[in-house]
């Protein structure tokens, strides 16, 4: 058996440039296997050409990719589901007629269990007593379900969707999360391409922020949670020495207002002992917390942009 290549998906130097403007510039991309791996930064900050060039839909003008161990992408096609800048289906096919016309044009798939696996896909989805539907009166959302059903005909090894909340209600974007997990844990790598912060936070293992065709941030959400610092907080009626004690306990930074002081701390400072320190040195406290900045806050900071933190 030969052995599995240490990532799904990595690029060097992945560049792309249409005339003089620079789309994704020097982009090295790094997803290990089994990972669940948000690909964030703001709408046009290069997030889909990076997408279309890892899967061979355009080329690159500088750079390369590997793709399950290729360093061609369409060697891996068979082997990924893909959600690319939205669905397109034929209107007036129902939805399962729609998915077994694209089950059809597989070369990899036996005719005879097309049906099997056309059922599989949809009530995956949530989508089966939709079937008989014409994709015209499907909603955007319902869309947006059949093209993840039409990733999923047959067994993927990675998945990459661009997107894939796009146009949902919180229903549904609390489905397609749980769908994502789901599919991680029977073991499928997913790359997922989002501005919604939210999104991102709740399923994904890895993450790569993208601002300006450059990569600002990639790591484990630990390792990306590690640059944030933390704050303990103290709120008394006597901010002043509070301010002192934390300073006598090696915490930096240290402000103090009308009734709370504050200062950074690291792993070196736990709670028990800062509270302990303050109380024996005779400090009355009202309230003590530690505040870490939300992933929020330092996208902003590393990109210089907001982003869409709402469903």
């Amino acid at each position: 058996m030969s052995e599995q290549p240490a990532l799904a998906v990595a690029t060097h130097g992945l560049t792309k440039t249409f005339g003089a403007q620079v789309v994704v510039d020097n982009l090295d991309l790094v997803v290990p296997y089994g990972a669940v791996y948000g690909f964030l930064g703001p709408n046009g900050s290069g997030k889909t050409t990076t997408i279309r060039m890892i899967l061979g839909l355009i080329e690159p003008t500088a750079g390369d990719r590997e793709l399950l161990g290729h360093d061609r992408p369409i060697a891996a096609l068979p082997r990924i589901g893909a959600l690319v800048e939205g669905p397109a289906f034929h209107p007036y096919l129902s939805g399962r007629a729609n998915l077994v016309r694209l089950d059809a044009v597989d070369a990899t798939a036996d005719p005879r269990t097309t049906r099997r696996r056309v059922d599989a896909a949809l009530d995956r989805v949530g989508l089966m007593a939709a079937a008989a539907k014409t994709y015209r009166q499907y909603s955007l959302g319902m869309r947006q379900r059949l093209a993840i059903a039409a990733a999923l005909l047959a067994p993927r090894d990675l998945l990459v969707l661009d997107e894939p909340t796009n146009g949902l209600d919180p229903q549904g974007t609390r489905e397609v999360r749980n769908l994502i997990a789901s599919l991680a844990a029977d073991g499928a790598t997913v790359v997922v391409s989002s501005h919604l912060l939210s999104e991102i936070e709740q399923i994904c293992s890895h993450l790569g922020v993208i601002s300006a065709g450059t990569m600002v941030a990639q790591g484990s959400v630990e390792e990306i949670r590690a640059r944030q610092q933390t704050t303990a907080v103290v709120h008394t009626a006597d901010p002043e020495q509070a301010a002192r004690v934390l300073s006598e306990q090696g915490l930096t930074q240290i402000e103090s207002g009308r009734d709370t002081a504050r200062g950074v701390a690291d792993d070196d400072h736990p709670p028990e002992q800062l509270v302990a320190a303050l109380v024996a040195a005779g400090v009355g406290v009202r309230g003590f917390a530690l505040e870490r900045p939300s992933l929020e806050d330092l996208f902003v900071e590393l990109t210089g942009e907001g982003f869409d933190v709402a469903h």
